[in-house]
């Protein structure tokens, strides 16, 4: 299986330090964000990475190279202005190839089991979404999860609390279908596409109790590198 790192957005509420440092390449204890991933996709075995940038690319691709040194194969999939997340995607779909890849957000520290995602048939559905409890900053959630199935509250019907508000991972499995009605170069968000797919119930999903951090401001990033 192939995968996908998204790394061309700007980090705007993490300036001034992604002024003249993508976010990816942010480090936590010793180490830039995107490396944490691109190690573990490889011990999962997953050894062909596309990435996609845009703000400071070049130093993106500087420091990561081929990807040899982490045994991977890593390609680019350059944005002259971030295109948001579907339309990256689609952008990078000649890179990803037909069959269903993996999607990881490039500002994550977690725990995840990437090689179980990797095993894992996505069958008639367009997308597997992989959630998280709502964390401080989001506690809303984005999701409901109702056993392996993912939904919008509004399309479930659902109006009381059985259902699981839940958190969008950023790592997902998606068919390149999911991604047909967006014309590559064109900026495009993620969520239509997936809340769509949800309305006629081709979209599972699964919740990763383990550990989870979006490295979204700069005091998030200093608390994580303190191991708080």
């Amino acid at each position: 299986m192939r995968a996908m790192i998204l790394a061309a957005g700007r980090g705007e509420r993490m300036r001034p330090l992604t002024d003249q440092i993508p976010k990816p390449l942010l480090t936590v204890r010793g180490k830039a964000l995107i490396v944490w991933l691109i190690e573990a996709l490889s011990r999962a075995g997953i050894h062909d990475l596309v990435i996609n940038h845009a703000h400071l690319g070049a130093a993106l691709e500087a420091a990561l190279g081929d990807g040899a040194r982490w045994h991977v194969n890593i390609r680019y999939s350059p944005e002259g202005a971030a295109l948001e997340t579907a339309g990256g995607i689609a952008n990078a779909l000649p890179l990803l190839g037909a069959e269903p890849f993996m999607v990881v957000n490039g500002d994550i520290f977690c725990d995840f089991d990437f090689a179980a995602l990797a095993q894992r048939s996505l069958g008639a559905d367009l997308a597997h979404l992989v959630l998280v409890a709502n964390p401080p900053q989001h506690p809303r959630g984005d999701f409901l999860l109702h056993g392996d199935r993912v939904q919008n509250r509004h399309d479930s019907g659902d109006t009381s609390d059985s259902g699981d508000m839940r958190t969008f991972a950023g790592i997902g499995l998606y068919d390149p279908r999911l991604f047909d009605g967006i014309v590559r170069g064109s900026k495009a968000p993620l969520a239509p596409l997936l809340r769509n797919a949800m309305a006629t119930d081709r979209v599972s999903g699964e919740f990763h109790a383990g550990a989870w951090h979006d490295v979204g401001t700069p005091e998030r990033l200093r608390q994580l590198d303190l191991g708080a």
